[in-house]
Protein backbone atom coordinates (compact mmCIF):
# COMPACT_ATOMS: atom_id res chain seq x y z
CA UNK A 1 0.00 0.00 0.00
CA UNK A 2 1.27 3.36 -0.97
CA UNK A 3 1.78 6.79 1.06
CA UNK A 4 -0.72 8.11 -1.12
CA UNK A 5 -3.37 4.97 -0.64
CA UNK A 6 -2.75 4.38 2.68
CA UNK A 7 -3.81 8.06 3.71
CA UNK A 8 -6.85 8.08 1.73
CA UNK A 9 -7.67 5.46 3.92
CA UNK A 10 -7.02 7.30 6.87
CA UNK A 11 -9.28 9.44 5.61
CA UNK A 12 -12.16 7.32 4.73
CA UNK A 13 -11.99 5.39 8.18
CA UNK A 14 -11.96 8.79 10.07
CA UNK A 15 -15.20 9.40 8.30
CA UNK A 16 -16.40 5.66 9.40
CA UNK A 17 -15.71 6.14 12.93
CA UNK A 18 -16.90 9.87 13.55
CA UNK A 19 -20.26 8.86 12.36
CA UNK A 20 -22.49 8.48 15.25
CA UNK A 21 -23.61 4.69 16.45
CA UNK A 22 -23.58 2.63 19.15
CA UNK A 23 -20.19 2.15 19.65
CA UNK A 24 -19.98 5.90 20.18
CA UNK A 25 -23.18 6.12 22.44
CA UNK A 26 -21.34 3.34 24.57
CA UNK A 27 -18.21 5.20 24.60
CA UNK A 28 -20.02 8.01 25.71
CA UNK A 29 -22.42 5.88 28.16
CA UNK A 30 -19.43 4.56 29.99
CA UNK A 31 -17.12 7.70 29.71
CA UNK A 32 -19.67 9.90 31.60
CA UNK A 33 -20.81 7.64 34.01
CA UNK A 34 -17.66 5.75 35.08
CA UNK A 35 -14.63 7.75 33.64
CA UNK A 36 -11.66 6.87 30.47
CA UNK A 37 -10.14 4.19 32.52
CA UNK A 38 -13.60 2.35 32.25
CA UNK A 39 -14.18 3.43 29.10
CA UNK A 40 -11.04 2.08 27.04
CA UNK A 41 -12.20 -1.37 28.15
CA UNK A 42 -15.27 -0.87 26.23
CA UNK A 43 -13.65 0.68 23.28
CA UNK A 44 -11.21 -2.35 23.06
CA UNK A 45 -14.06 -4.74 23.08
CA UNK A 46 -15.56 -2.43 20.16
CA UNK A 47 -11.98 -2.93 18.60
CA UNK A 48 -11.97 -6.73 19.08
CA UNK A 49 -14.93 -7.06 17.23
CA UNK A 50 -13.86 -4.54 14.56
CA UNK A 51 -11.26 -6.78 13.64
CA UNK A 52 -12.86 -9.85 13.65
CA UNK A 53 -15.61 -8.24 11.30
CA UNK A 54 -12.24 -7.26 9.19
CA UNK A 55 -10.61 -10.80 9.59
CA UNK A 56 -14.66 -12.13 8.16
CA UNK A 57 -14.06 -9.60 5.03
CA UNK A 58 -10.92 -11.24 4.45
CA UNK A 59 -11.70 -14.67 4.06
CA UNK A 60 -15.05 -13.98 1.92
CA UNK A 61 -17.47 -14.11 4.73
CA UNK A 62 -18.18 -11.01 4.67
CA UNK A 63 -19.49 -11.52 0.86
CA UNK A 64 -21.83 -14.08 1.91
CA UNK A 65 -23.33 -12.57 5.01
CA UNK A 66 -23.96 -9.25 2.44
CA UNK A 67 -25.40 -11.96 0.25
CA UNK A 68 -27.34 -13.59 2.30
CA UNK A 69 -30.57 -12.26 3.08
CA UNK A 70 -30.90 -14.72 5.66
CA UNK A 71 -27.91 -14.61 7.33
CA UNK A 72 -27.90 -11.10 7.31
CA UNK A 73 -31.54 -10.78 9.20
CA UNK A 74 -29.84 -13.63 11.94
CA UNK A 75 -27.39 -11.32 12.81
CA UNK A 76 -29.36 -8.05 12.49
CA UNK A 77 -31.98 -9.73 14.78
CA UNK A 78 -29.75 -10.71 16.87
CA UNK A 79 -28.04 -7.56 17.31
CA UNK A 80 -31.15 -5.59 17.35
CA UNK A 81 -32.20 -7.69 20.71
CA UNK A 82 -29.03 -6.87 22.18
CA UNK A 83 -29.00 -3.49 22.08
CA UNK A 84 -32.24 -3.20 23.27
CA UNK A 85 -31.66 -5.40 26.17
CA UNK A 86 -28.91 -3.36 27.33
CA UNK A 87 -30.71 -0.06 27.07
CA UNK A 88 -33.63 -2.13 29.38
CA UNK A 89 -30.25 -2.70 31.84
CA UNK A 90 -28.87 0.51 31.59
CA UNK A 91 -32.53 2.08 31.70
CA UNK A 92 -33.02 0.05 35.21
CA UNK A 93 -29.65 0.58 36.94
CA UNK A 94 -29.92 2.13 40.42
CA UNK A 95 -27.40 4.66 40.56
CA UNK A 96 -24.92 3.63 43.35
CA UNK A 97 -22.65 6.29 45.06
CA UNK A 98 -19.39 4.41 44.78
CA UNK A 99 -19.73 4.84 41.17
CA UNK A 100 -20.58 1.70 39.92
CA UNK A 101 -24.14 0.78 39.05
CA UNK A 102 -26.35 -2.03 40.46
CA UNK A 103 -26.38 -3.43 37.00
CA UNK A 104 -23.61 -5.89 37.69
CA UNK A 105 -21.25 -3.55 35.28
CA UNK A 106 -17.97 -4.45 35.48
CA UNK A 107 -14.36 -3.81 33.65
CA UNK A 108 -15.20 -7.15 32.17
CA UNK A 109 -18.65 -6.38 31.47
CA UNK A 110 -18.02 -3.28 29.24
CA UNK A 111 -15.29 -5.15 27.03
CA UNK A 112 -17.74 -7.72 26.82
CA UNK A 113 -20.88 -4.93 25.53
CA UNK A 114 -18.03 -3.42 23.65
CA UNK A 115 -17.82 -6.64 21.69
CA UNK A 116 -21.62 -7.50 21.25
CA UNK A 117 -22.55 -4.45 20.29
CA UNK A 118 -19.53 -4.22 17.37
CA UNK A 119 -20.30 -7.79 16.34
CA UNK A 120 -24.28 -7.53 16.36
CA UNK A 121 -24.41 -5.07 13.53
CA UNK A 122 -24.10 -6.71 9.83
CA UNK A 123 -24.69 -3.59 8.08
CA UNK A 124 -20.85 -2.61 8.99
CA UNK A 125 -19.37 -5.47 7.94
CA UNK A 126 -21.77 -5.29 4.42
CA UNK A 127 -19.71 -1.89 4.51
CA UNK A 128 -16.21 -2.87 5.19
CA UNK A 129 -16.60 -5.19 2.78
CA UNK A 130 -17.25 -2.47 0.65
CA UNK A 131 -14.84 0.26 2.14
CA UNK A 132 -11.49 -2.25 2.17
CA UNK A 133 -10.97 -4.01 -1.24
CA UNK A 134 -10.61 -0.68 -3.07
CA UNK A 135 -7.42 -0.21 -0.92
CA UNK A 136 -6.22 -3.55 -1.36
CA UNK A 137 -4.00 -4.48 -4.20
CA UNK A 138 -4.84 -7.81 -5.48
CA UNK A 139 -1.17 -8.24 -6.80
CA UNK A 140 0.79 -7.71 -3.11
CA UNK A 141 0.18 -10.14 -0.95
CA UNK A 142 -3.27 -9.71 1.23
CA UNK A 143 -2.67 -10.42 5.15
CA UNK A 144 0.16 -7.22 4.96
CA UNK A 145 -2.11 -5.43 3.68
CA UNK A 146 -4.79 -6.55 5.68
CA UNK A 147 -2.80 -5.59 8.86
CA UNK A 148 -2.10 -2.47 7.61
CA UNK A 149 -5.84 -2.03 7.42
CA UNK A 150 -7.03 -3.40 10.59
CA UNK A 151 -4.33 -1.15 12.37
CA UNK A 152 -5.00 1.72 10.60
CA UNK A 153 -8.78 1.13 11.37
CA UNK A 154 -8.21 0.23 15.38
CA UNK A 155 -5.81 3.43 15.91
CA UNK A 156 -8.84 5.41 14.33
CA UNK A 157 -11.40 4.20 16.31
CA UNK A 158 -10.08 4.26 19.37
CA UNK A 159 -8.89 7.99 18.94
CA UNK A 160 -12.37 8.83 18.13
CA UNK A 161 -13.85 6.23 20.81
CA UNK A 162 -11.56 7.94 23.58
CA UNK A 163 -12.36 11.93 22.31
CA UNK A 164 -16.26 10.91 23.14
CA UNK A 165 -15.12 8.97 26.39
CA UNK A 166 -13.22 11.97 27.59
CA UNK A 167 -15.65 14.89 26.56
CA UNK A 168 -18.51 12.79 28.21
CA UNK A 169 -15.97 12.24 30.91
CA UNK A 170 -15.52 16.19 31.44
CA UNK A 171 -19.43 16.02 31.71
CA UNK A 172 -19.72 13.76 34.57
CA UNK A 173 -19.51 16.84 37.21
CA UNK A 174 -23.15 17.39 35.90
CA UNK A 175 -24.62 13.85 37.00
CA UNK A 176 -23.42 13.77 40.64
CA UNK A 177 -25.85 12.53 42.99
CA UNK A 178 -28.32 9.91 42.54
CA UNK A 179 -30.85 11.39 40.61
CA UNK A 180 -28.91 12.64 37.47
CA UNK A 181 -26.96 9.60 37.07
CA UNK A 182 -30.70 7.96 37.08
CA UNK A 183 -31.43 10.26 34.55
CA UNK A 184 -28.78 9.97 32.53
CA UNK A 185 -28.66 5.77 32.93
CA UNK A 186 -32.76 6.49 31.19
CA UNK A 187 -30.93 8.91 28.76
CA UNK A 188 -28.63 6.71 27.64
CA UNK A 189 -31.02 3.43 28.03
CA UNK A 190 -33.62 4.85 25.70
CA UNK A 191 -30.64 5.70 23.14
CA UNK A 192 -29.22 1.93 23.20
CA UNK A 193 -33.34 1.07 22.65
CA UNK A 194 -34.01 3.46 20.15
CA UNK A 195 -30.45 2.34 18.27
CA UNK A 196 -31.59 -1.10 18.35
CA UNK A 197 -34.95 -0.72 16.99
CA UNK A 198 -33.43 1.66 13.98
CA UNK A 199 -30.82 -1.74 13.48
CA UNK A 200 -33.95 -3.96 13.40
CA UNK A 201 -35.91 -2.15 10.81
CA UNK A 202 -32.70 -1.24 9.00
CA UNK A 203 -31.84 -3.00 5.47
CA UNK A 204 -28.79 -3.68 3.72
Amino acid sequence: MTLQLWLAFVVAACVVALSPGPGAVLSMSVGLRHGYRHAIVAILGLQTALLVQLTLVGVGLGALLAASEAAFLAVKLAGAAYLVWLGIQKWRATPDPGGVSSGGESPRGFYVQGLLVNLGNPKAIVFIAALVPPFIDPALPRLPQFAIVGATMCSVDIAVMSAYALLAGRLSALVRGPAAARLQNRIFGSIFVAAGLALAAASR
